[in-house]
């Protein structure tokens, strides 16, 4: 909202980013939903967006929804890297899935 009050438009790099700070922050449920809010902006997360989405379930102990991201990546065709499978094995070894 602050970046729209100076006329800024929010992109899929400042959505990572403030998803990835939620992350950090131990917010996971702000870092869904600014994932959807960027979605109904037309803004297609990268892959960037969705391992910090991952990351930010796996640190809150929801390995169910890190394991739907990491889903909805592949239906995506998104390319999964090694940051994208660390988080998701992480967060089910958190979750005692592992």
């Amino acid at each position: 909202e602050a970046m729209q009050q100076r006329g800024l438009e929010p992109d899929v790099i400042t959505f990572s980013a403030a998803i990835s700070a939620c992350e950090k922050g131990g917010q996971w449920e702000r870092a869904l939903s600014l994932l959807e809010e960027m979605q109904q902006r037309g803004l297609e997360p990268n892959v960037i967006t969705f391992n910090a989405a991952i990351s930010a379930c796996e640190k809150g102990g929801q390995w169910e929804r890190a394991l739907s991201l990491f889903e909805q990546m592949q239906q995506r065709g998104l390319e999964l890297n090694v940051i994208t499978f660390n988080a998701a094995i992480s967060a089910c070894e958190k979750g005692g899935q592992w």
